[in-house]
């Protein structure tokens, strides 16, 4: 049970996206308006790692970074709560086995936003491995071409602008429960016309 009547999960929710997109920051909003949990998969490879994501990537490579992300996502889908909302890196949902486990056992939203707010919002980070050394409005732009056609297979998407925390919030909110509402019926039509064949 969550906060909001209009909202009821019994699932985790799980926040896809490119770095800059918002991930962190709308879901740990939507958790505390949801009154669940949130967790960062990120955090949690780096408190199993010791070492931080940029330093995985540096020390043992991509792939072994991947394998990691993977074992780390999978126990968070399960763990108890169960109900809770995930943010996950940018190359998360685009693994085949990540993504067929998230679409399985969660609800996934994906942010989607514009290049320009994308470089925007990364220019001064440096915990972002493609980032590093590199222009980042051209690797945002390859990583768009990319990656936005896998990221449309989430459940719900929501475009993100150059707005307040709590407008992108309320955009999620109202994505989340039209999502419901529609599976909800979809369920309701598809139990009636069972009825119906019985």
């Amino acid at each position: 049970m969550t906060r909001n009547p209009k909202i009821v999960l019994n699932k985790p929710i799980v926040m896809v996206g490119l770095m800059g997109a918002g991930k962190t920051s709308v879901g740990r909003a939507l958790a505390r308006s949801l009154g669940i949990d949130f967790v960062d998969s990120d955090c949690e490879i780096e408190t199993a790692a010791g070492a931080s994501v940029v330093d995985i990537f540096s020390m043992y490579g991509e792939q072994e970074f991947r394998r990691a992300e993977k074992s780390v996502i999978e126990r968070l889908l399960v763990a108890k709560p169960r109900v809770k909302v995930i943010s996950t890196g940018e190359g998360a949902f685009i693994t085949p086995a990540v993504r067929e486990m998230v679409l399985r056992d969660a609800i996934s939203i994906w942010l989607k936003a514009d290049l320009d707010l994308l470089v925007k919002r990364t220019n001064f980070r440096n915990t972002r491995p493609q980032l590093l050394n590199n222009d980042s409005r051209v690797i945002l732009s390859q990583l768009i071409k990319e990656r936005y056609e896998t990221y449309a297979m989430a459940n719900i998407m929501v475009e993100t602008h150059d707005e307040s925390l709590r407008k992108t919030l309320n955009a999620v909110l109202r994505a989340l429960a039209q999502y419901q509402n529609s599976h909800s019926e979809t369920k309701n039509n598809e139990q009636e016309h069972a009825k119906q064949k019985g």
